[in-house]
């Protein structure tokens, strides 16, 4: 009998490198754990020439260093961490890395890695290694390239700690890569917090201090209310609220954060969090020291709620997109009195020595086990109970206001009467005559406003289903019908070989189509819902135009809608806000979409131009559909009123509302120059 062992190809590296940690952020952030565990207190990396390839990367820490058996039987065993059995660390630290993986990330970012180091226990004695990967890309083993540890003569005045350097970056580092660098770096080690003897990581690289700057801000203390709730060992709850002052708003017990739960403990470590928000309109700041703007560009580049465990943070939690509370869900669901990603900010931290949250290989993110699953709800439990409790106050606000209404009517009304009593006795009655009129005209407007209002409403209640919808479909669902149809074409081709076309090829086609259609909506769906696109400011009006075309043009060609684009040149500016001219586009799209689908159209066509004049710009949109019929010009903006089965009669009527909000014009066209309805919208153009 023979023995044999595995063995691994050169390719693991790569696979376990480059594939598995791909990013440039991901691989240092790694090198920067490994120099957290080593007790670090100071973290610096420097690129140089890293905007093209052959690049330097080098990182330096003041850690404890490593010995030569430290290197040989720790730092270059794959796969395997020595701090897997350690609790904490010399300087009290609960190790991050305990995998044995990530550092190959950084170090194949370049074509050759040297590291020195000097450890602490040594008298200054200094190690130093040398890897080539070009040698491992020409063996066929791992064991096959051998790797000298060397050792070098102490220094006078030893500077304890470790040297990495990878010479000759294989890819160039953007500027949009670098300010992610800088992000993930400052945000490793939870800035909003000052700890004595912390870790500071640093970048000496371009935008860094920038981003730095930024975060040092702190501009938390003027957040409208910071929520503080805190998770016991035992798994119950508390909460307070707090405004901008300090004044405590609201408090909580565990029974009133896990109403949901019938009050059952939490199963999962204890936990802090806490999460600032922010009403970000200017007469929220007037007694404030920080500028709204200000805030804004800040939430902007750190809004988010991040995880930190054990004193490092933990990504994707926080990152532009991750909105991992399903905070703008909840939003969307219900508006009132809840936050939104883009104008708060929050933190997670979970002291977790025994590592109930276990980390991705990959790092990103946590394995979404009990524990974890259980943290979340008690984040998102907390949040709820904070909106519960700002709706009441608004509830009581509001019922305030209506009882006082009738009072305060009564009150202008008797003022009216003495009024209209102390005018000559020839002309009380002309005068109540009158007035008797405007009252009844003003019966019937706010009758009118009524009935609009309560088809806002209906129209809110199809956009909030809608949204729902389009965030729960982006997801999941959509991801696996993707992969099923993948896998059936897959083994369709393989196993009907030559008549998979006729049999399979085009319903798996469609499937296809239809699938990218629905992601189309539902991006479109929660892009114009978007809060920050609401603000006004000045518009790029041509730039607004052209990417909400783009974002429903697979939508339209998948309905076979030729689009002809021609906007005008420059930069034409429209006061007003982002949300308001997509709605425009968005809701004369549809209109032409409705229109083809009903006539059942052939060759559709649609042209959307832009004519910029010296004071306004002129926008149309015309089809080759049916044209406007059975229904009169003047009645297709009135609100419910519709051609078509199950239509709403509110989409026209959002275009001339908004276009009367931006100060502009509209009118219509039965029959355009393409044969069918043409739409045209005149709006001020501005320069400040």
């Amino acid at each position: 009998m023979s023995k044999a062992n595995f063995r691994f190809s050169t390719d693991i590296l790569r696979r376990l490198g480059e594939e598995l940690n791909p990013s440039l952020e991901h691989g240092i952030l790694e090198l920067a754990k490994n120099a957290y565990d080593a007790d670090a207190t100071e973290f610096v990396v420097t690129l140089n020439g890293s905007d093209k390839i052959g690049g330097t990367l080098s990182v330096t820490d003041n850690g404890t260093g490593m010995t030569a058996d430290a290197i040989r039987n720790g730092w270059l065993v794959i796969g395997q961490s020595q701090k897997a059995k350690i609790k904490k660390t010399k300087g009290g630290r609960i190790p991050a890395g305990y995998k044995g993986l990530g550092r190959l990330a950084a170090l194949r970012l370049g074509q050759k890695v040297s590291v020195v180091t000097t450890p602490r226990s040594t008298r200054g004695t200094r190690y130093s290694l040398a890897v080539d990967w070009d040698a491992f890309d020409h063996a066929n083993l791992v064991e096959d390239v051998q790797l000298d540890i060397k050792t070098l003569s102490p220094e006078l005045k030893p500077t304890f700690g470790t040297v990495i350097q990878v010479e000759n970056l294989r890819s160039s580092v953007s500027r949009a890569e670098l300010r992610r660098l800088a992000r993930e770096l400052i945000l490793l080690a939870d800035p909003f917090e000052d700890l004595p003897n912390s870790f500071k990581p640093i970048l000496v690289a371009p935008d860094y201090e920038e981003i730095a700057k930024l975060i040092r801000s702190r501009y938390l203390v003027d957040a409208d209310y910071h929520l503080d709730a805190k998770l016991d060992s035992k798994g119950h709850a508390s909460a307070t609220v707090r405004d901008w002052k300090g004044k405590v708003l609201f408090k909580a017990t565990h029974t009133q954060i896990a109403a949901e739960r019938l009050g059952k403990p939490y199963r999962c470590p204890a936990a802090q969090f806490d999460f600032w928000s922010f009403i970000l309109r200017k007469e929220s700041f007037l007694e404030r020291t920080a500028k709204l703007q200000d805030v804004r560009t800040w939430l902007e580049t750190v809004g988010g709620v991040h995880f930190y465990q054990n004193q490092l943070r933990v990504s994707p939690y926080g990152n532009p997109g991750n909105d991992w509370l399903d905070i703008n869900l909840r939003r969307s669901q219900s508006p009132e009195e809840r936050p939104s990603t883009n104008n708060s900010i929050g933190r997670v931290v979970v002291h977790d020595e025994n590592f109930q949250l276990v980390q991705k290989t990959d790092r990103s993110g946590f394995i979404e086990t009990g524990p974890f699953q259980e943290l979340r709800d008690f984040a998102n439990d907390a949040l709820e109970w904070m909106a519960r409790e700002r709706i009441n106050v608004a509830n009581k606000r509001r019922q305030k206001e209506r009882a006082a209404a009738p009072q305060q009517a009564t009150r202008v009304k008797e003022r009216l009467e003495q009024a209209i009593s102390s005018t000559p006795r020839g002309s009380q009655k002309a005068i109540r005559q009158a007035l008797t009129a405007y009252e009844a005209q003003n019966e019937r407007v706010v009758d009118t406003l009524r009935k609009e209002v309560q088809l806002y409403r209906t129209l809110s209640t199809a956009g909030i289903t809608a949204a729902t919808f389009a965030h729960e479909s982006s997801g999941n669902p959509l991801k696996i019908i993707h992969q099923a149809i993948n896998t059936i074409e897959r083994r369709g081709q393989q196993h009907l070989t030559s008549k998979y076309e006729s049999l399979l090829g085009k319903p798996v086609s469609m499937i296809v189509r239809s699938i990218g259609t629905l992601g189309v909506l539902s991006q479109a769906t929660l892009s114009l819902i978007d809060h920050d696109k609401r603000r006004a400011t000045r518009v790029d009006f041509n730039r607004t135009v052209k990417q909400t075309v783009e974002t429903f043009s697979p939508f339209l060609a998948g309905r076979d809608i030729l689009v002809d684009l021609e906007l005008s040149g420059g930069t034409p500016l429209v006061r007003g806000s982002e949300a308001a001219i997509e709605s425009l586009v968005a809701n004369l799209l549809n209109n032409s979409v409705s229109a083809f689908e009903s006539a059942g159209t052939s060759k559709r066509q649609l042209r959307i131009e832009t004519i910029t004049y010296a004071d306004d710009i002129m926008f149309t949109v015309s089809d080759n559909g049916p044209g406007i019929t059975g229904i009169s010009e003047k009645d297709i903006w009135s609100p419910g009123i519709t051609t078509r089965p199950h239509g709403t009669g509110l989409g026209l009527t959002i275009v001339r509302d908004t276009v009367t909000d931006l100060g502009g014009s509209v009118a219509a066209k039965k029959k355009g120059e393409l044969g069918g309805a043409s739409i045209i919208i005149r709006l001020p153009l501005t320069s400040r």
